[in-house]
């Protein structure tokens, strides 16, 4: 039996559920790669897709998942080396990879497991099976984020974020935001110090499936420096970077500065 006839006859097990994480998929077989978009897009998943390391590399850094199905024989870049890659990217070294591969040596599943894989799939494989793995590695990887995160409130110089109870307090004075305020508030201080562009922001704060313009990110920006910077006409906590996107500089909450 072929790999896409092993895949198709599992097509029938997949239920919808509503999830919203993204997941990236690397894979240059078209047709495995087609089967596994569609269903990972039924079971609620938004999917990027790409069809060597080199692409990988590039799509995971642009918009970063929250897990990675990576077949390990890529044209160009091959997958141990994309894996390898991810691990040593400041962003991206704690996002859960599964390896897949048509290889069966024990030799390359360990070495696949030491540059830090999450789960290795062999082919065949059903996939139910495959997505029964995505779901508990996310599990997983989910349980780990809630023992690391960091705690619910964000404090640090005049600016205090409590994201239990929606509240935004700036040199001890509440201040009111709509919900999409404070959830653009919220993707700045847990992402602070790096450079998004507009499609970045829109896509991981609104949504993948949103249709709204980019400029609607400047909009709420301009309302939100009204409501936290010291002089909204000349910024310097949620930063323009001319020509590519926006920053959180947290330097600007710092007493001294």
């Amino acid at each position: 039996m072929t790999v896409a006839a092993t895949l198709l006859e599992s097509l029938s097990f997949i239920t919808p559920v509503a999830r919203g994480q993204r997941v990236l998929v690397v894979e240059d077989d078209p047709d495995i790669l087609e089967l596994l978009r569609f269903n990972l897009q039924q079971e609620g998943y938004a999917v990027t897709t790409a069809a060597d390391g080199a692409s990988a590399l590039e799509k995971a850094r642009r918009l970063p998942p929250d897990l990675v199905v990576l077949d390990l024989a890529l044209p160009g870049i091959p997958g141990l080396e994309v894996c390898r890659k991810l691990r040593q990217d400041p962003v991206l070294q704690r996002v859960p990879v599964i390896m897949v591969t048509a290889k069966v040596d024990e030799a390359d599943r360990v070495v696949g497991l030491e540059l830090g894989a999450d789960d290795y799939v062999t082919k065949p494989f059903s996939v139910r099976e495959l997505m029964a793995r995505v779901r508990a590695v996310l599990r997983r990887s989910r349980s780990a984020e809630a023992v690391d995160r960091a705690p619910e409130v964000y404090e640090r110089g005049r600016l205090r974020v409590d994201f239990d109870r929606y509240e935004v307090f700036v040199e001890g004075k509440k201040v009111e935001l709509s919900r999409k305020e404070f959830e653009l508030l919220r993707f700045f201080v847990q992402n602070p110090n790096r450079v998004w562009d507009r499609l970045q922001i829109l896509d991981l704060v609104w949504g993948e499936d949103t249709h709204v313009e980019p400029r609607t990110v400047d909009v709420h920006v301009r309302r939100l420096r009204k409501q936290i910077e010291v002089d909204d006409a000349h910024p310097r906590l949620i930063v323009t970077v001319r020509g590519v996107g926006y920053k959180f500089d947290e330097r600007a909450l710092d007493p001294k500065q």
